[in-house]
């Protein structure tokens, strides 16, 4: 148990590091102009309709890195900072959350599979807490329980990996088509890269992360079987 512990720890800091260094990136090449001077809707749009997408709509949201496609009313939903900026960040981030209207729109497998999953992973979400909470103190009288918890959890954690390959696949669409399109230039190019590289590092660790807690809570039912 006491390793399982150490290894949430590690994770956890692991998660943080990757957080304050994908903001640290993002402030950085948010500073940073294109050369053509597109916004990020702009930037938008032009890999739509490169792409012969023309039924996605692009619209603001609040907040910062809140940037987003939802596959269920076809739109590319792009922060503040991302929206109306010219910047390199911008165009990164745009382009990106195009990669997924693009999946969308060829069906790329593993985002059909992932949107599969999502009212069972909401439902899981809501409720496997509450029942691996239960199972743990009922872990002698009901052992059952804590399994069935386990069973949810090991849902989100499907659905955090199967989330790997979506996001990996949209940022190398992203950069492939800013590079043929000529939106980043050669001087720019690896700050892109690098911007969602980070990005992508954030859905590894939360993968990781939920991997290692579904471990700790397998030891767990374990244990108290075990007693």
């Amino acid at each position: 148990m006491f390793i399982g512990w150490i290894l949430l720890i590690v994770i956890g800091v692991g998660g943080m590091i990757v957080s304050q260094v994908l903001q640290s990136k993002f402030k950085k090449y948010s500073k940073i102009p294109l050369d053509s001077g597109m916004t990020g809707r702009d930037v938008a749009e032009k890999m739509l309709h490169d792409n012969g997408i023309y039924d996605v709509k692009i619209i603001s949201t609040n907040g910062m890195l809140t940037d987003h496609y939802n596959p269920v009313n076809k739109t590319v939903n792009l922060s503040e900072g991302v929206y109306g900026s010219n910047s390199v960040a911008a165009a990164a981030v745009a382009a990106h959350e195009c990669g997924h209207a693009v999946q969308h729109a060829y069906e790329y497998g593993p985002l059909k599979m992932r949107s599969t999953l999502v009212p069972v992973v909401s439902f899981a979400s809501k409720w496997v807490m509450w029942v691996i909470l239960a199972g743990i103190f009922m872990i002698n009288s009901f052992p059952s329980l804590i399994w069935i918890g386990i069973g949810l959890f090991a849902v989100t954690t499907l659905f955090s990996f199967i989330t790997l390959p979506v996001e990996i696949n949209a940022s190398q669409r992203a950069l492939a088509w800013l590079n043929t399109a000529g939106i980043t230039s050669a001087g720019n190019h690896g700050m892109a890269k690098d911007a969602l590289k980070w990005a992508a590092y954030t859905y590894v660790i939360a993968a990781i992360g939920s991997l290692a807690t579904l471990i700790y809570y397998i030891m767990i039912a374990m244990s108290g079987r075990r007693d």
